[in-house]
């Protein structure tokens, strides 16, 4: 039986996040808003970490320069200066230290989607060599398409606020349910959807362990990664839907 993982490098990292958080405020880089920011990162790093929590040690790291910087601004800075105190050594970085770093991110990030953009578009116009073997493409180095990373991200978070099961505390529970078991469950409701599918609808209706929950989303992200499903997301930030993928859930190596 072939073991799915899932690499969360996928995310593009804890720059790529505040990026997004910034764009999806509709607010420039160079203003960048400390407290808003700051708790919206929070509450995806949470998310993260039920994921994968060996892959959410550099997003804790600007989480905590994000809480630095808000409370630098929100304390008196000549305090030290009016008591006579010898000022503290100064943070490694600023607020505009952090806006200099994510607009040098996006700067690459954009050239990046550019240079894929001339890709595309020059494999349509010439044709391969004679004599070369065809390239390869592994689907799981293909970045999931259609729909923003965080926005799934941002969705499953709605998902576990709502249907989170209420477990006593001196209750243990885990679901070991392996993900190609999730993956065939939402393949057949899919395919068998006359139309796209709320994202939301994927999931049991009423309380759910959160294990279950992480379980069905990382399947989710299993089957866009591979095509088998595909997302939708008419409205920028609006609800997301998936549909059928053009290429068929092999079943019988998931036996």
């Amino acid at each position: 039986m072939p073991v799915f993982q899932v690499q969360l490098d996928a995310y593009h990292g804890p720059l790529d996040l505040l990026l997004y958080l910034v764009k999806k405020e509709e607010l420039p880089i160079a203003e960048l808003p400390l407290a808003l920011v700051a708790q919206q990162y929070l509450d995806y790093v949470a998310v993260i970490e039920r994921l994968d929590p060996n892959a959410v040690g550099d997003f804790l790291d600007v989480a905590s320069l994000l809480l630095e910087l808000k409370s630098r601004s929100v304390l008196p800075a000549a305090e030290d200066a009016a008591s006579g105190a010898a000022p503290e050594e100064e943070s490694i970085e600023s607020p505009s230290d952090l806006v200099e770093r994510l607009l040098e991110f996006k700067e690459y990030r954009d050239a990046a989607a550019q240079l894929e953009t001339l890709r595309v578009d020059w494999s349509k116009r010439y044709t391969r060599a004679a004599g070369l073997p065809p390239r390869e493409i592994d689907p799981a180095e293909r970045p999931i398409e259609g729909v923003e990373l965080w926005d799934l991200v941002s969705a499953f978070a709605r998902v576990m606020r709502d249907r989170i099961a209420p477990v006593m505390p001196e209750t243990i529970y885990y679901d070991d349910t392996p993900i190609h078991r999730h993956m065939l469950r939402v393949d057949a409701i899919l395919r068998a959807a006359p139309g796209p599918v709320p994202f939301e609808d994927l999931f049991p209706a009423g309380p759910i362990h959160k294990s279950t929950l992480v379980g069905i989303f990382l399947a989710m992200l299993e089957l866009v990664r591979y095509r088998h499903a595909l997302t939708h997301q008419p409205e920028r930030y609006g609800p997301i839907t998936l549909e059928a993928g053009p290429a068929p859930l092999d079943v019988s190596l998931m036996e």
